[in-house]
């Protein structure tokens, strides 16, 4: 495992674990991939799932495994009301998983096909991705509804909006991922271009964070002034305000507000398996409305700019290879700390997790970006 050099002291300190956080809900795929009578496959936390949609439109997700013989249940056949395994014609419910057939059995024998259940988990749509919750090892059936967190949601602040969704595959740890999610100071060497900003436009910045549950937020602001996109706001006159959140177990939301303009995005790194995640990016907003072809350019700049962070990664994940030693350097990697501190506390499941806290309050960071 790698380690990781504070500046504080030069002490030597764990380096990403990838443990994965169960217990919460993941974004398994885009629900436009699910087609009436057709299953989609999709992996989580090491987990192989299979995703389809009811007839009554409802969202499902199950473990792609039978439960008699191990066979994928994604290579079987789904009817919108039920999913029937390839091998032997098992047919389950797929929402709760219960078996409701075993077309082998015969009057002779006495098995209750329905006290026979496949692995499924609660499943919700929103914002155009079907996400999953995921409990922990050994929670046995799928959790219920009071015991889970809320699904997350993309925050929106009208009813006319456009939205635009990007996704990324990256070789790393969902640490490695989420660590390059909230680093504030690589952007003007990773994404230099005449539309975002290059190296000599760097400067410094003071930004106040304050803590939230299970994670930490920085505070309302006016946005860097050397990033093109924003200077495009001016054009409103009304003074511009972004608030940036980061939440367990993976996720940042930015709003930036314009008088009654917004634009809102949600990001997440969802750990695909042990040692590879995937960026998930959706976003909505009504600046530019009426503007045409605004979505079309903004998916094409916003490709370009997720392209950038993964092409980084990979090149990472070269060097990390030789497990080299790592360190977090002061304030620009604080956020870092904040988020290690965080998921200890919640893989300990402490009863005091809130007052453990690595914010005690409100705090500035500075750094050059």
């Amino acid at each position: 495992m790698p380690l990781l050099t504070t500046t504080e002291t030069g002490a030597l300190i764990p380096g990403p674990t990838a443990t994965l956080m169960y217990d919460d809900w993941y974004p398994a795929l885009r629900t436009s991939t699910l087609r009436p009578g057709k299953m989609a496959k999709a992996m989580l936390l090491d987990i192989p799932l299979v995703l389809g949609r009811m007839a009554n439109g409802h969202v499902f997700a199950m473990r792609d495994s039978c439960p008699h013989r191990g066979i994928p249940l994604s290579v079987g056949w789904f009817d919108g009301h039920h999913v029937t395994c390839k091998y032997h014609g098992w047919e389950f419910e797929p929402c709760g998983g219960q078996c409701k057939v075993i077309p082998s059995l015969s009057s002779h024998d006495k098995l209750d096909p329905t006290r026979i259940y496949a692995t499924a988990f609660a499943c919700e749509e929103r914002d155009g991705h079907a996400w999953v919750y995921i409990p922990g090892p050994g929670s046995g059936r799928k959790s219920e509804s009071g015991e889970r967190r809320p699904v997350p949601e993309l925050a929106k602040f009208d009813e006319r909006y456009r939205t635009a969704f990007l996704t990324a595959d990256l070789p790393c740890n969902v640490d490695h991922g989420i660590v390059g999610l909230m680093d504030p100071a690589h952007g003007p060497f990773v994404h230099q271009a005449w539309w975002w900003r290059s190296r000599g436009s760097i400067r410094e910045k003071t930004k106040r964070f304050e803590p939230i549950p299970e994670g930490f937020r920085m505070s309302a602001h006016a946005p860097s002034g050397n990033s093109a996109p924003y200077k495009l706001l001016g054009v409103y006159g009304e003074p511009v305000e972004t608030t940036i959140d980061f939440v367990l177990p993976n996720r940042r939301t930015e709003v930036i507000r314009c008088g009654p303009k917004w634009f809102s995005s949600l990001t997440t790194v969802t750990p695909v398996t042990a040692s590879t995640c995937r960026i998930d990016v959706v976003a909505a907003w009504n600046i530019f409305y009426n503007v045409p072809f605004v979505p079309a350019v903004a998916k094409f700049f916003g490709r370009k700019f997720v392209r950038q962070d993964q092409v980084t990664m990979i090149e990472q994940a070269e060097g990390l290879r030789h497990n080299p030693s790592l360190m977090l350097i002061d304030d620009a990697d604080k956020p870092a700390k904040w988020y290690f501190a965080l998921k200890q506390a919640r893989l300990e499941a402490a009863a005091d997790a809130a007052s453990r806290h690595p914010l005690n309050g409100p705090v500035e960071l500075h750094w050059r970006s």
